[in-house]
Protein backbone atom coordinates (compact mmCIF):
# COMPACT_ATOMS: atom_id res chain seq x y z
CA UNK A 1 0.00 0.00 0.00
CA UNK A 2 1.54 3.24 -1.18
CA UNK A 3 3.02 5.38 1.59
CA UNK A 4 1.97 2.94 4.32
CA UNK A 5 4.54 1.04 6.37
CA UNK A 6 4.25 -2.74 6.70
CA UNK A 7 4.16 -2.76 10.50
CA UNK A 8 2.58 -0.58 13.17
CA UNK A 9 2.45 -0.10 16.89
CA UNK A 10 -0.72 -1.36 18.54
CA UNK A 11 -1.97 -1.99 22.06
CA UNK A 12 -3.77 -5.30 22.46
CA UNK A 13 -4.98 -7.75 25.09
CA UNK A 14 -4.29 -11.49 25.04
CA UNK A 15 -6.60 -12.26 27.97
CA UNK A 16 -9.10 -10.63 30.32
CA UNK A 17 -7.63 -8.85 33.33
CA UNK A 18 -6.44 -5.56 34.81
CA UNK A 19 -4.53 -2.76 33.06
CA UNK A 20 -1.43 -4.97 33.11
CA UNK A 21 -2.85 -7.13 30.27
CA UNK A 22 -2.58 -4.16 27.86
CA UNK A 23 0.48 -4.94 25.73
CA UNK A 24 2.25 -2.64 23.28
CA UNK A 25 3.23 -4.70 20.23
CA UNK A 26 4.63 -4.28 16.73
CA UNK A 27 2.15 -5.95 14.38
CA UNK A 28 1.40 -6.07 10.66
CA UNK A 29 -0.64 -3.21 9.25
CA UNK A 30 -4.00 -4.78 8.30
CA UNK A 31 -4.83 -4.86 4.59
CA UNK A 32 -8.28 -3.50 3.73
CA UNK A 33 -10.47 -6.29 2.39
CA UNK A 34 -13.13 -5.85 -0.29
CA UNK A 35 -15.53 -3.14 0.81
CA UNK A 36 -13.14 -1.80 3.46
CA UNK A 37 -10.93 1.25 3.98
CA UNK A 38 -7.65 1.60 5.87
CA UNK A 39 -7.63 4.56 8.25
CA UNK A 40 -4.51 6.17 9.72
CA UNK A 41 -5.60 6.88 13.29
CA UNK A 42 -5.22 10.52 14.37
CA UNK A 43 -6.98 10.07 17.71
CA UNK A 44 -8.77 7.25 19.55
CA UNK A 45 -11.08 7.91 22.50
CA UNK A 46 -11.49 5.73 25.56
CA UNK A 47 -14.81 4.38 26.84
CA UNK A 48 -16.09 2.36 29.76
CA UNK A 49 -16.62 -0.31 27.11
CA UNK A 50 -12.82 -0.60 26.86
CA UNK A 51 -12.54 -1.28 30.60
CA UNK A 52 -15.39 -3.79 30.68
CA UNK A 53 -14.20 -5.61 27.55
CA UNK A 54 -10.69 -5.84 28.99
CA UNK A 55 -12.08 -7.12 32.29
CA UNK A 56 -14.62 -9.42 30.57
CA UNK A 57 -17.31 -7.77 32.68
CA UNK A 58 -20.33 -8.07 30.39
CA UNK A 59 -21.51 -11.52 31.45
CA UNK A 60 -23.61 -13.77 29.23
CA UNK A 61 -27.32 -14.59 29.08
CA UNK A 62 -28.00 -16.98 31.95
CA UNK A 63 -24.53 -16.46 33.45
CA UNK A 64 -24.08 -12.84 34.58
CA UNK A 65 -20.69 -13.56 36.14
CA UNK A 66 -19.14 -15.16 33.02
CA UNK A 67 -16.06 -13.44 31.56
CA UNK A 68 -17.22 -12.03 28.26
CA UNK A 69 -16.72 -9.27 25.73
CA UNK A 70 -19.43 -6.88 24.62
CA UNK A 71 -21.55 -9.60 23.00
CA UNK A 72 -19.76 -12.84 23.83
CA UNK A 73 -16.33 -14.49 23.89
CA UNK A 74 -13.50 -12.41 22.44
CA UNK A 75 -10.99 -13.66 19.91
CA UNK A 76 -7.56 -12.96 21.41
CA UNK A 77 -5.26 -11.18 20.88
CA UNK A 78 -7.55 -8.20 20.35
CA UNK A 79 -6.60 -4.59 19.63
CA UNK A 80 -8.92 -2.41 21.72
CA UNK A 81 -10.49 0.94 20.83
CA UNK A 82 -13.92 1.69 19.35
CA UNK A 83 -13.65 5.41 18.71
CA UNK A 84 -11.49 6.51 15.78
CA UNK A 85 -10.94 9.72 13.88
CA UNK A 86 -8.32 9.84 11.16
CA UNK A 87 -7.65 9.83 7.42
CA UNK A 88 -8.30 7.18 4.78
CA UNK A 89 -4.94 6.06 3.34
CA UNK A 90 -5.97 3.02 1.26
CA UNK A 91 -9.09 1.24 0.02
CA UNK A 92 -9.95 -2.38 -0.68
CA UNK A 93 -11.60 -3.78 -3.80
CA UNK A 94 -14.97 -2.28 -4.77
CA UNK A 95 -14.34 0.94 -2.84
CA UNK A 96 -14.23 4.39 -4.45
CA UNK A 97 -10.57 5.52 -4.51
CA UNK A 98 -11.62 9.15 -4.07
CA UNK A 99 -12.06 8.33 -0.38
CA UNK A 100 -8.26 8.28 0.01
CA UNK A 101 -7.19 11.42 1.84
CA UNK A 102 -10.61 12.09 3.35
CA UNK A 103 -10.87 12.90 7.05
CA UNK A 104 -13.29 10.44 8.63
CA UNK A 105 -14.95 9.38 11.85
CA UNK A 106 -15.70 5.66 12.04
CA UNK A 107 -19.01 4.13 13.16
CA UNK A 108 -17.70 1.28 15.36
CA UNK A 109 -20.88 -0.79 15.41
CA UNK A 110 -21.17 -4.17 13.72
CA UNK A 111 -24.81 -4.49 12.72
CA UNK A 112 -27.19 -7.43 12.44
CA UNK A 113 -28.61 -6.39 9.05
CA UNK A 114 -27.94 -3.93 6.23
CA UNK A 115 -30.91 -1.63 6.94
CA UNK A 116 -30.99 1.91 8.35
CA UNK A 117 -32.52 0.72 11.64
CA UNK A 118 -30.16 -2.24 12.17
CA UNK A 119 -29.18 -3.22 15.71
CA UNK A 120 -25.54 -3.26 16.83
CA UNK A 121 -24.45 -6.82 17.67
CA UNK A 122 -20.70 -6.23 17.77
CA UNK A 123 -18.21 -3.46 18.34
CA UNK A 124 -14.84 -2.45 16.97
CA UNK A 125 -12.27 -3.14 19.68
CA UNK A 126 -14.27 -6.10 20.96
CA UNK A 127 -15.61 -8.20 18.09
CA UNK A 128 -13.03 -6.90 15.61
CA UNK A 129 -9.71 -5.06 16.02
CA UNK A 130 -9.99 -1.41 16.95
CA UNK A 131 -8.12 1.87 17.06
CA UNK A 132 -5.49 1.47 19.80
CA UNK A 133 -3.10 1.38 16.85
CA UNK A 134 -1.57 3.49 14.12
CA UNK A 135 -3.95 2.02 11.51
CA UNK A 136 -7.33 0.30 11.54
CA UNK A 137 -9.62 -1.15 8.86
CA UNK A 138 -13.35 -0.49 8.71
CA UNK A 139 -16.20 -1.12 6.25
CA UNK A 140 -16.24 1.78 3.80
CA UNK A 141 -19.88 2.65 4.58
CA UNK A 142 -18.93 3.06 8.27
CA UNK A 143 -16.22 5.67 7.53
CA UNK A 144 -18.10 8.99 7.49
CA UNK A 145 -16.52 11.96 5.74
CA UNK A 146 -16.05 14.87 8.16
CA UNK A 147 -13.34 16.65 6.19
CA UNK A 148 -15.02 20.05 6.57
CA UNK A 149 -15.91 19.78 10.26
CA UNK A 150 -14.48 22.54 12.47
CA UNK A 151 -14.12 20.00 15.31
CA UNK A 152 -10.59 18.81 16.12
CA UNK A 153 -9.50 15.20 15.57
CA UNK A 154 -9.61 14.70 19.34
CA UNK A 155 -13.18 16.00 19.49
CA UNK A 156 -14.26 13.86 16.54
CA UNK A 157 -12.77 10.75 18.18
CA UNK A 158 -14.94 11.31 21.27
CA UNK A 159 -18.16 11.03 19.25
CA UNK A 160 -18.85 7.44 18.13
CA UNK A 161 -19.57 5.51 21.32
CA UNK A 162 -20.44 8.25 23.82
CA UNK A 163 -22.44 10.53 21.54
CA UNK A 164 -23.74 7.61 19.47
CA UNK A 165 -25.00 5.94 22.65
CA UNK A 166 -26.51 9.24 23.82
CA UNK A 167 -28.28 9.88 20.53
CA UNK A 168 -29.58 6.29 20.49
CA UNK A 169 -31.02 6.79 23.99
CA UNK A 170 -32.64 10.08 23.06
CA UNK A 171 -34.15 8.68 19.85
CA UNK A 172 -35.41 5.47 21.49
CA UNK A 173 -36.80 7.54 24.36
CA UNK A 174 -38.64 9.74 21.82
CA UNK A 175 -37.51 12.93 23.59
CA UNK A 176 -39.36 16.00 22.35
CA UNK A 177 -38.81 19.73 22.75
CA UNK A 178 -40.38 21.07 25.94
CA UNK A 179 -40.14 17.78 27.84
CA UNK A 180 -38.30 17.42 31.15
CA UNK A 181 -35.43 14.96 31.11
CA UNK A 182 -33.36 13.44 33.93
CA UNK A 183 -29.74 12.52 33.04
CA UNK A 184 -27.72 10.27 35.35
CA UNK A 185 -23.92 10.06 35.37
CA UNK A 186 -23.91 13.48 33.75
CA UNK A 187 -20.17 14.22 34.01
CA UNK A 188 -19.12 11.09 32.12
CA UNK A 189 -18.67 10.78 28.37
CA UNK A 190 -22.21 9.59 27.63
CA UNK A 191 -23.70 11.81 30.33
CA UNK A 192 -22.21 15.04 28.97
CA UNK A 193 -23.30 14.02 25.48
CA UNK A 194 -26.85 13.44 26.76
CA UNK A 195 -26.90 16.87 28.41
CA UNK A 196 -25.65 18.62 25.26
CA UNK A 197 -27.94 16.83 22.80
CA UNK A 198 -31.05 16.99 25.03
CA UNK A 199 -30.48 20.73 25.52
CA UNK A 200 -30.06 21.17 21.76
CA UNK A 201 -33.35 19.31 21.27
CA UNK A 202 -35.16 21.88 23.42
CA UNK A 203 -35.66 19.75 26.54
CA UNK A 204 -35.44 20.96 30.13
CA UNK A 205 -32.43 19.09 31.49
CA UNK A 206 -32.03 17.93 35.09
CA UNK A 207 -28.61 16.32 35.49
CA UNK A 208 -27.22 14.19 38.32
CA UNK A 209 -23.57 14.77 39.19
CA UNK A 210 -21.17 15.09 42.12
CA UNK A 211 -19.89 18.23 43.85
CA UNK A 212 -16.65 18.98 42.04
CA UNK A 213 -18.16 18.41 38.59
CA UNK A 214 -21.42 20.30 38.97
CA UNK A 215 -20.20 23.53 37.33
CA UNK A 216 -18.89 21.67 34.27
CA UNK A 217 -22.21 19.84 33.88
CA UNK A 218 -24.11 23.12 34.13
CA UNK A 219 -21.76 24.62 31.54
CA UNK A 220 -22.57 21.72 29.18
CA UNK A 221 -26.22 22.82 29.21
CA UNK A 222 -27.99 21.39 32.26
CA UNK A 223 -30.75 23.66 33.57
CA UNK A 224 -30.44 22.15 37.06
CA UNK A 225 -27.84 19.84 38.58
CA UNK A 226 -28.82 17.40 41.32
CA UNK A 227 -26.09 16.41 43.76
CA UNK A 228 -25.81 12.63 43.82
CA UNK A 229 -24.43 12.80 47.38
CA UNK A 230 -27.88 13.99 48.54
CA UNK A 231 -31.37 12.46 48.17
CA UNK A 232 -31.78 12.44 44.37
CA UNK A 233 -35.51 11.67 44.25
CA UNK A 234 -36.30 14.47 46.71
CA UNK A 235 -34.17 16.95 44.71
CA UNK A 236 -35.89 15.83 41.50
CA UNK A 237 -39.36 16.32 43.01
CA UNK A 238 -38.44 19.88 43.97
CA UNK A 239 -36.85 20.65 40.58
CA UNK A 240 -39.65 19.00 38.57
CA UNK A 241 -42.84 18.93 40.68
CA UNK A 242 -44.86 17.80 37.65
CA UNK A 243 -42.56 14.83 37.09
CA UNK A 244 -40.05 13.63 34.53
CA UNK A 245 -40.97 12.80 30.93
CA UNK A 246 -37.79 10.87 30.09
CA UNK A 247 -34.96 9.50 32.21
CA UNK A 248 -31.69 8.88 30.37
CA UNK A 249 -29.80 6.53 32.66
CA UNK A 250 -26.31 5.02 32.54
CA UNK A 251 -26.26 4.22 36.27
CA UNK A 252 -29.27 1.92 36.94
CA UNK A 253 -28.88 0.18 40.34
CA UNK A 254 -31.00 1.73 43.08
CA UNK A 255 -31.67 4.83 40.99
CA UNK A 256 -34.13 2.94 38.78
CA UNK A 257 -36.20 1.53 41.64
CA UNK A 258 -36.16 4.81 43.57
CA UNK A 259 -36.70 7.03 40.55
CA UNK A 260 -39.39 5.21 38.57
CA UNK A 261 -42.22 6.93 40.52
CA UNK A 262 -40.85 10.27 39.27
CA UNK A 263 -42.05 9.49 35.73
CA UNK A 264 -45.13 11.28 34.45
CA UNK A 265 -47.95 9.41 32.73
CA UNK A 266 -46.48 7.72 29.65
CA UNK A 267 -42.93 8.45 30.78
CA UNK A 268 -39.90 6.58 29.43
CA UNK A 269 -36.87 5.35 31.40
CA UNK A 270 -34.02 4.58 29.00
CA UNK A 271 -31.06 2.53 30.27
CA UNK A 272 -27.68 2.20 28.54
CA UNK A 273 -25.38 1.30 31.42
CA UNK A 274 -25.16 -0.19 34.89
CA UNK A 275 -22.51 1.84 36.71
CA UNK A 276 -24.62 1.58 39.88
CA UNK A 277 -25.27 -2.17 39.54
CA UNK A 278 -27.10 -4.48 37.16
CA UNK A 279 -29.29 -6.27 39.72
CA UNK A 280 -32.33 -4.00 39.92
CA UNK A 281 -35.65 -4.16 41.78
CA UNK A 282 -38.63 -1.89 41.19
CA UNK A 283 -42.34 -1.74 41.88
CA UNK A 284 -43.85 -3.01 38.64
CA UNK A 285 -47.17 -1.29 39.45
CA UNK A 286 -45.48 2.05 38.83
CA UNK A 287 -44.88 0.76 35.31
CA UNK A 288 -48.25 -0.55 34.17
CA UNK A 289 -50.53 1.78 36.14
CA UNK A 290 -48.88 4.82 34.53
CA UNK A 291 -48.25 3.44 31.03
CA UNK A 292 -44.55 3.93 31.65
CA UNK A 293 -41.79 2.20 29.69
CA UNK A 294 -38.35 0.91 30.64
CA UNK A 295 -36.28 0.84 27.45
CA UNK A 296 -32.89 -0.81 26.92
CA UNK A 297 -30.60 1.04 24.54
CA UNK A 298 -27.30 -0.33 23.23
CA UNK A 299 -25.43 2.24 21.20
CA UNK A 300 -27.08 3.45 18.00
CA UNK A 301 -28.51 2.49 14.61
CA UNK A 302 -26.98 3.59 11.28
CA UNK A 303 -29.71 6.25 11.11
CA UNK A 304 -28.79 7.60 14.55
CA UNK A 305 -25.10 7.70 13.58
CA UNK A 306 -25.96 9.67 10.45
CA UNK A 307 -27.73 12.27 12.62
CA UNK A 308 -24.63 12.43 14.83
CA UNK A 309 -22.30 13.00 11.87
CA UNK A 310 -24.54 15.86 10.71
CA UNK A 311 -24.17 17.46 14.15
CA UNK A 312 -20.38 17.02 13.91
CA UNK A 313 -20.14 18.54 10.43
CA UNK A 314 -21.93 21.65 11.64
CA UNK A 315 -20.20 21.65 15.07
CA UNK A 316 -23.62 21.81 16.75
CA UNK A 317 -22.08 19.88 19.65
CA UNK A 318 -18.80 20.70 21.39
CA UNK A 319 -17.24 17.57 22.89
CA UNK A 320 -15.09 18.15 25.97
CA UNK A 321 -11.64 16.52 25.88
CA UNK A 322 -10.39 15.97 29.44
CA UNK A 323 -6.91 14.58 28.72
CA UNK A 324 -4.71 13.12 25.97
CA UNK A 325 -2.14 10.33 26.31
CA UNK A 326 0.34 8.73 23.92
CA UNK A 327 -0.53 5.19 22.81
CA UNK A 328 2.24 3.62 24.89
CA UNK A 329 0.52 4.93 28.03
CA UNK A 330 -2.74 3.05 27.35
CA UNK A 331 -2.72 1.38 30.77
CA UNK A 332 -2.30 4.75 32.50
CA UNK A 333 -5.06 6.25 30.34
CA UNK A 334 -7.46 3.42 31.25
CA UNK A 335 -6.58 3.76 34.94
CA UNK A 336 -7.37 7.48 34.70
CA UNK A 337 -10.71 6.65 33.06
CA UNK A 338 -11.54 4.16 35.82
CA UNK A 339 -10.89 6.79 38.53
CA UNK A 340 -13.74 8.94 37.14
CA UNK A 341 -12.17 12.17 38.36
CA UNK A 342 -12.33 13.83 34.96
CA UNK A 343 -15.10 15.60 33.07
CA UNK A 344 -15.44 14.75 29.38
CA UNK A 345 -13.44 12.25 27.36
CA UNK A 346 -9.91 10.85 27.43
CA UNK A 347 -8.15 10.33 24.10
CA UNK A 348 -4.91 8.75 22.90
CA UNK A 349 -2.60 9.62 20.02
CA UNK A 350 -0.86 6.72 18.20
Amino acid sequence: MKGVSETMRAVRIAEHGGPEVLELAEVAVPAPQAGEVLVRVAAVALNNTDLWTREGAYGRPGDPEALSGWRGPIGFPRIQGADVAGHVVAVGADVDESLVGRRVVVDPAIYDTEGPDANPVGLMGSERDGGYAEYVTAPAERAHDVTGSPLTDDQLATLPTAYGTALGMIERGRLRAGETVLVSGASGGVGLALVQIARARGARVLAISSGSKIDAVREAGAHEVLDRAEDITEQARVAAPDGIDVALDVVAGDLLGDGLPLLREGGRWVIAGALGGYDVAFDVRRLYLHNAQVIGSAMHTPTHFGLLVDLARKAQIQPVVAAAFPLDQAARAQEELARRRHVGKIVMHP
